[in-house]
């Protein structure tokens, strides 16, 4: 048997010493003084641990480097992340956007699952113990050992899991990645994803924490070139927008920010046409034809929002919607179907959900996640350049490399 070494006890670090105690004797580190504290906090403490929709739709839902996940998605599907959290004896179900939860909404449940696993393969955990570093042997093509603030550690293998940037209270610092640059490998930028984004507008925060649903959003330039477009649910804060609509488009807005002017452009309605969005506020008219302009669209929007519409339409508060031209209520009609914000920035990366960017993709076997470059070192999770929409495709993301890394030591 070998002998490995995991670095960090998240999702990622916990499957790839799961996986790896079926050959080798595993050792699991973590900083922290338990194991998953940024799965404890996920999905606000609910843990939304992987999505039921097919495996094949997973890579629309990966805007970094997807293809580089095909083995590892397929090696380790989200039915194995289902069938492995029941077989731990914890319940699971399945929400609106395929999102899958402990039964429980507890992410407590999800970390038993993995304890109970981690003492079933003997895998031993050292807690409170930090990674500082490599120590190579002479070709600088396999590593010796690891420094930590408890000594230097051995192994035959060692694989990094120590995620990004994002929630640094959590213990994900960007370190290690620092290591991994002195041992020769490259790190692409790293930036926030799954971010709330900052607009300009002094509307928006007349709208803080006014929650849309089933609303379209669309991220687009100035040369209206659409870079995200999806459908669901978003949020108003003192700031500019979130919600899990809005975190999912973040990734987009962080790539192409400094090159162009976004827009988050919202559709109200997206399930009506202009046409069909016409006949509608013409319907209220009618209902509504002696109030004021001001008084005519509490069926039509939340009371919050009518005000700013109010405002934005140019239309007087207080004329009479029988005196509202055809005009002004086409205007109308093309508010409520584009309403636009320009976005100025994004929340700083300590806030991020997700860590954009990492070790580079084109020095990892995406079949077996080893490093290219040292024969016996592997990487999983976000530690890697790869990051995913909101609705659980980024734990399963974790568990998958994890799973493959662990499994294919020689």
């Amino acid at each position: 048997m070998g002998k490995v070494i995991v670095i960090g006890a998240g999702p990622a670090g916990i499957m790839s010493a799961i996986a790896a105690s079926e050959k080798n004797e595993v050792i699991l580190i973590e900083k922290n003084p338990k194991l998953g504290k940024k799965l404890f906090i996920t999905g606000k403490g609910r843990c939304n641990i992987t999505n039921a929709k097919d495996i094949s739709e997973f890579f629309d839902y990966i805007p970094t480097n997807p293809y580089f996940l095909y083995s590892s998605l397929y090696t380790y599907t989200n039915i194995d992340t289902i069938n492995f959290f029941e077989g731990q004896g914890i319940k699971l179900k399945t929400e609106r956007g395929d999102r899958v939860f402990p039964q429980s909404d507890k992410s407590s449940d999800i970390l038993k699952g993995f304890e109970k696993a981690i003492i079933e393969k003997n895998i031993k955990v050292v807690l409170n113990t930090e990674f500082l570093g490599f120590v190579m042997d002479e070709s600088n093509t396999a590593i010796k050992a690891i420094n930590t603030s408890n000594g230097k550690m051995i192994a035959d293998h060692y694989i990094i899991c120590t995620g990004g940037v994002s929630y640094p209270q959590t213990g994900s610092t960007g370190e290690a990645l620092r290591y991994c640059e002195h041992i020769g490998h490259s790190i692409k930028e790293l930036k926030p994803s799954l971010i709330p984004l900052v607009c300009k507008e002094s509307w928006a925060p007349e709208l803080q924490g006014l929650s849309l649903k089933n609303v379209e959003l669309k991220i687009i330039n100035e040369k209206n070139k659409v870079f995200y477009k999806n459908f669901g649910e978003m949020l108003f804060t003192h700031y500019g927008i979130t919600g899990p609509l809005v975190l999912s488009g973040s990734s987009f807005v962080t790539k192409n920010l400094e090159k162009n002017k976004l827009f988050a452009v919202i559709d109200l309605k997206p399930a009506l046409t202009i046409e069909e969005l016409d006949k509608r506020i013409q319907k209220d008219f009618s209902k509504f034809i002696n109030k004021a302009f001001k008084n005519s669209l509490n069926e039509l929007l939340p009371n919050k929002l009518i005000d700013v519409i109010v405002k934005l339409s140019q239309i007087d508060p207080d004329k009479k919607v029988n005196l509202i031209t055809r005009d002004e209520r086409k205007n109308l009609v093309k508010l409520l179907k584009e309403l636009k914000l320009s976005i100025t920035g994004v929340r700083p990366i300590s806030e991020a959900i997700v860590t954009s960017g990492g070790i580079d993709t084109k020095e990892i076997d995406p079949s077996t996640m080893n490093s290219k470059m040292i024969s016996n070192l592997s990487f999983a999770g976000e530690v890697i350049d790869v990051d995913a929409f909101t609705g659980g495709f980024n734990i399963q993301i974790a568990l998958s490399t994890g799973y493959l890394a662990g499994k294919s030591i020689k």
